[in-house]
């Protein structure tokens, strides 16, 4: 913390006589579309209340193989990186208990859902050099997109407005052996967009057994059938496999922290994936005050991945329909705003197991044996929503909003016969999920608001089973209210924007994963949490002259979450009052970003991760870290077709030693210590080279 501490005192000293010793010129206008982070306020999710869109201005901060890092900028959020293809993403504590994986959120990718029918989101499926924007609802505000309790996260693909046809090549090299390139093709005529991209990227990793390698491609296209109706058709193919290193022990870590699970080393553990997305939307605008966008989408993953205690074969075939009405009526000389809607995402998930023989394999590696298990699952979600928004006055405007969800599991036991087939039914009681907003602008430098909204999460699969493997019929799903107040501040250039948000939110219904085997977990509802705290996000942009500016910035993420009720059956153990599990209590992210007029760039990022509980009793913490990352960039035209783009940059400046991921209330398993820690790389270096030609 003193070297937090230390570092907001330099940058304080440094901008203080930047703003004493600068005079702003009025002609300096350019400059703001690519330093100042982007705008808080949402235009497509949920209305009048902020979420957070990031783009361009914060994926320029980091590598470009380096996602996490991009959504680890935004306050409230806090996203853990076991490795490329191993991601843990928690919005205030939501999801932080779950053991591998995202879950308790929405993710859409051009407003189609692809998370999976149990709540599941990959998102080191998605390529950060295909996205314009990623916007970030937090907690169950969003009506339209899922009311889930840890929130939404949209991803959108490369604007369509306004481009003409171009290629653009990028290509990053760097430490550990990684290469990336891709390509992109974009094409406007008359009436037809059309977008095409192809990206490949290798990596040996920084540790033991951790190589990854992606093929993917990306295709967007856009065809305007008339002054009101257009149709669109997106292809998204990923193939990736990843080599997995897993988690290690306090002693492996402090040791040597690039080696692999011992038992993951030997079985040269590995993840293989084919994912592909493909959707057909239609917007209609029959007047200039109503709007309707239906689209259809089909998902499919094949997944293979050997691990020492067995091997997992799986699949699954997803497919459904959202549409969504827009508009606006004139009562009383003002506008109510208005959205309906709704949402089908089926998908039926084949999966067995397979015995992995790799200890009789030579040194080779995993070797398929006798299949263990062979079973499916058809589950379905049905989503219905409505918002409506109404402006009494200039200053004040409310909103409400109801989503109502309907989750069903059909479980099918392909492998036991006779009276020990698991196969069951679970189908959840139907769900109401209210919202209420109002937003009071005072002035056009202030705007205050208020969200009260109901959420849910649905447990996972391994969640609905008891220790034999049948379905639980006793599981629920867990319920929370939200209720946030938060405020906008702007000076009356628009240098400076502050965004303050405090919010506590209590769940009912806490579902715990208990880990009962190597790859076994079951649950069950265990209590109450509450989660409570403040987002902060500052930034000010200088202008040092009417060509260079510097705009620091400042995130910072309170979280004062903790059980309310929870009992340890097993251990016999009362946590109530613990902190929730898995959760820093503060993290910080902050940094400068600089232009120059001669196209020079250069940003600097700093993060800082407190302490974090590894066990429910709170008996084991990880260390807190410090982690500081630079990037120097160069753009320029070479003539009126060629463009040119150079950067470098170095990430762990200081060479930390850091868990980048941690698993929670790790188990032991044949008298060896719980493995706990992910560990993130060391000092790192990348650079790449950008060209783009423009008929």
């Amino acid at each position: 913390m003193k070297t937090i501490l230390s570092f907001l005192f330099s940058i304080t000293f440094c901008l203080n006589f930047f703003a004493q010793n600068t005079t702003l010129k009025d002609s300096v206008t350019q400059l703001r579309e690519v330093i100042v982070i982007d705008t808080l306020t949402a235009k497509n999710a949920i209305g009048i209340i902020p979420s957070k869109i990031i783009g361009a201005s914060v994926f320029n901060n980091y590598s470009p193989v380096d996602f996490i890092g991009a959504i680890n900028q935004v306050s409230g959020v806090y996203a853990l990186s076991g490795a490329l293809n191993t991601n843990r993403i928690t919005i205030r504590g939501v999801g932080s208990r779950t053991p591998f994986g995202t879950d308790k959120l929405r993710l859409y990718y051009n407003n189609i859902p692809v998370t999976n029918g149990t709540g599941f989101s990959t998102i080191e499926a998605y390529d950060l050099e295909n996205l314009t924007s990623v916007e970030i609802i937090k907690g169950p505000k969003g009506s339209s997109f899922g009311t889930n309790l840890g929130g939404a996260i949209i991803l959108n693909t490369k604007k369509l407005e306004n481009r003409p046809t171009a290629f653009t090549n990028k290509t990053t090299i760097g430490s550990y052996g990684l290469i990336k390139n891709n390509l992109a093709f974009t094409h406007n005529q008359n009436d037809l967009y059309l977008s095409f991209q192809y990206g490949h990227m290798e990596i040996d990793g920084y540790r033991e057994n951790n190589r990854f390698e992606r093929d993917g491609y990306l295709l967007n296209t856009i065809y305007r059938l008339s002054k009101k109706s257009e149709i669109g058709i997106l292809f998204n193919h990923i193939d990736y496999s990843a080599q997995i290193a897993s988690s290690i022990n306090q002693s492996d870590f402090d040791e040597d922290p690039t080696q692999a699970a011992f038992t993951w080393k030997n079985a040269q553990g590995y993840e293989d994936n084919n994912y592909s997305l493909i959707g057909v939307s239609h917007t209609y605008r029959p007047t200039g005050n109503l709007t309707n966008t239906s689209s259809v989408f089909y998902t499919y993953l094949d997944h293979y991945e050997p691990r020492p205690f067995n091997i997992l074969d799986e699949y699954t075939n997803g497919f459904g329909f959202r549409n969504l009405f827009s508009g606006t009526l004139n009562i009383s000389d003002k506008a109510l705003t208005y959205t309906f809607g709704g949402e089908l995402y089926k998908d039926e998930y084949t999966w067995g197991t397979f015995e992995n023989l790799y200890e009789q394999n030579n040194g080779n590696g995993s070797l398929k044996g006798e299949r263990l298990s062979d079973n499916k699952e058809f589950r379905t979600q049905i989503n219905g929503f409505a918002t409506a928004g109404y402006s009494f006055s200039e200053k004040l405007t409310a909103q409400i909003g109801l989503n109502i969800n309907k989750t069903k599991y059909d479980f099918r036991d392909r492998f036991t016969e006779g009276e020990f087939n698991k196969s069951a039914q679970r189908n959840f009681k139907t769900l109401f999920l209210p919202s209420m907003d109002l937003r009071f602008t005072p002035s056009a430098q202030s705007q205050f608001y208020l969200n009260i909204s109901r959420g849910f999460s649905n447990p996972s699969l391994e969640e609905t089973l008891t220790p034999s493997g049948v379905i639980n019929p006793d599981i629920q799903q867990e319920i929370g209210m939200n209720y946030e107040l938060g405020t906008k501040l702007t000076n009356k250039d628009q240098k400076m924007q502050l965004r303050i948000a405090v919010y506590l939110m209590p769940i009912n219904n806490l579902l715990v994963a208990k880990r009962i085997d190597d790859d076994q977990y079951i649950g069950r509802n265990a209590g109450k949490t509450e989660h409570k705290g403040l987002d902060l996000d500052w930034n000010y942009t200088f202008y040092l002259s009417p060509k260079i500016s510097i705009a620091p910035y400042f995130n910072y993420s309170f979280s004062a979450h903790k059980f309310i009720e929870f009992t340890d059956e097993e251990a016999e153990q009362d946590y109530a009052g613990n902190s929730l599990t898995g959760v820093p209590k503060h993290k910080i992210n902050l940094g400068l970003q600089s232009t120059f007029g001669n196209g020079f760039y250069a940003n600097i990022t700093h993060q800082f991760v407190d302490s974090i509980p590894l066990t429910d009793a709170n008996s084991i913490y990880s260390d807190s870290f410090n982690v500081l990352n630079a990037k120097l960039g160069y753009a320029t035209s070479l003539n009126d077709h060629f463009n040119l783009g150079i950067h470098f940059g170095v990430n762990n400046i200081t060479n930390t030693t850091y868990a980048q991921s941690v698993l929670i209330n790790a188990s032991s398993f044949g008298g060896n210590a719980p493995r706990y820690f992910y560990p993130g790389n060391n000092t790192n270096y990348y650079g790449g080279v950008q060209l783009k030609y423009t008929l």
